[in-house]
């Protein structure tokens, strides 16, 4: 889960968004989650006690910069400064760990710049925070907020059936990509973010995963596997792992999309929906 943009969950939700999501792993077994946290989304009041709460339930806490700038347009060493700047704030929480996450998961337009960010993290003890599974469901709390604001009446119900489809779908596209590319499946990381939508609707989602038959493990538990160990030499770099695996061995190209995930791919769906 990544920023911890709690500043834009728009009131009556913002006050339980924290114990919502917290809940929701609570109750499917006490599952421990990452948590990538923005630096400057976090350091206030509100923002520490999030961290708090986080860290108290066990869950791992990754650092996903300090301003969530995008690595390609952004230069190396300032981009190095902002993750430092971050470590510097976070590592007073017990359960900081060492794991990246790149912002918008671009993570250098050249393999020059890909590389150089490769070396400034293992020299100071990084792994890469990859996701496996992608997903966009900040366009989905996007549309939601924009409703909201528009119609403060609006059944926020409408959305949960669209949004848990929309997690499926990605899901069973990425886990079946990883099994043409690796010829096996993998213990995935699902990309999804502290905001509205999932305060609403993360439990729903993990009991639909384990209704159809997946297991919920933890975070840490899934960065074992050692597809997390591979450094995909694509150009662009960066989106899910897998979508970089695949796309590094130019047998896929027909089947994959640039960037993997965005709002053009959801818009017409919501859209149509009239949502």
């Amino acid at each position: 889960m990544d920023d911890v943009a709690w500043k834009v969950i728009p009131s009556p939700y913002v006050d339980s968004a924290c114990d919502r999501i917290l809940n929701a792993l609570r109750q499917h077994g006490q599952l421990k989650a990452a948590l990538f946290a923005v630096g400057q989304a976090v350091d206030n009041d509100e923002g520490r006690t999030i961290l708090d709460a986080w860290n108290r339930d066990g869950h791992m806490l990754g650092n996903h910069t300090w301003s969530h700038k995008n690595y390609n347009s952004a230069e190396t060493a300032w981009f190095e400064q902002d993750i430092l700047r971050n470590e510097t704030f976070l590592k007073a929480w017990p359960n900081y760990r060492k794991f990246f996450r790149f912002p918008v998961l671009k993570e250098g337009k050249t393999a020059e710049k890909r590389d150089a960010m490769r070396s400034f993290l293992a020299e100071h003890g990084y792994r890469n925070g990859h996701v496996t599974i992608d997903a966009s469901d900040w366009y989905y709390d996007q549309r939601l907020r924009e409703r909201l604001a528009a119609e403060p009446g609006f059944d926020v119900a409408r959305y949960r059936e669209p949004y848990l489809n929309h997690l499926w779908d990605r899901a069973t596209y990425y886990d079946g990509l990883t099994r043409k590319v690796l010829g096996r499946s993998v213990p995935h990381t699902l990309l999804v973010h502290y905001n509205l939508i999932n305060s609403l609707f993360l439990g729903e989602a993990l009991s639909m995963f384990r209704k159809r038959g997946w297991n919920l493990i933890a975070a840490q538990q899934a960065y074992e596997d050692v597809i997390f160990t591979r450094q995909p030499k694509t150009a662009p770099a960066g989106e899910s792992l897998v979508w970089a695996l695949a796309k590094e061995t130019g047998k896929f190209d027909a089947i994959l999309r640039y960037p993997g995930e965005d709002d053009v791919y959801e818009k017409p769906i919501l859209d149509r929906l009239g949502l």
